[in-house]
């Protein structure tokens, strides 16, 4: 059997990234193929050298580009998508090209707090605004609207009272490093490829 390749698709530091990669690093079935980022500056870059990983910078409208997309995911062989971070709305080509093997980690418990602008501490402070007890994280796939997707798994932690959005973040970031590299795993073993 092949390996699956996965491209990992982020748009910040890329912590999400790197525990993928560290995850996949010896894996006998998967490995991380691509690195693909909407920022020249993203922290992600520097994980995909350290770890010889390719790396690939778009932007919206290359994005929306069938061609060049499907040409670049073909290049790499790739099977799977992870979007860990990403904030651009993915163009319903690739949504359909992808069908059921692109889902997405998103910092809250959906279908609360998802959506455009919904994304890194702007998510956990309106969850400390709303009052709400519990936060978390969800691995969904992806459909053509932000947050939208079937959820396949959350997990949840508990908001104190005296939670920042930062402190608040850190909880919901130690659930994503923990369930995103044994879903994406559980995931891609799982999903049928012809």
């Amino acid at each position: 059997m092949k390996k699956r390749k996965i491209a990992i698709f982020a748009s910040g530091n890329g912590t999400n990234a790197l525990q993928l990669i560290k995850h996949f690093k010896n894996h006998d079935h998967i490995q991380i193929g691509l690195i693909v980022t909407n920022s020249n500056k993203a922290g992600v870059i520097d994980i995909a050298k350290e770890h010889n990983i390719p790396v690939s910078v778009i932007n919206k409208s290359l994005l929306a580009n069938n061609s060049f997309m499907t040409a670049m995911l073909n290049l790499y062989d790739i099977d799977f998508i992870v979007l860990a971070g990403f904030l651009l709305l993915m163009p319903p080509f690739l949504i359909k090209l992808f069908d059921q093997k692109m889902i997405n980690i998103h910092p809250a418990l959906l279908p609360k707090f998802g959506g455009k602008g919904m994304y890194g501490l702007n998510v956990h402070q309106a969850v400390i605004n709303e009052g709400d007890t519990e936060s978390g994280m969800t691995i969904h796939y992806v459909n053509e609207m932000y947050d939208r997707g079937k959820i396949i798994f959350q997990a949840k932690c508990k908001v104190e009272r005296k939670d920042s959005a930062d402190k608040l973040s850190k909880k919901v970031q130690e659930l994503e490093h923990q369930y995103l590299p044994e879903w994406t795993e559980k995931l891609v073993m799982q999903t049928r490829f012809i």
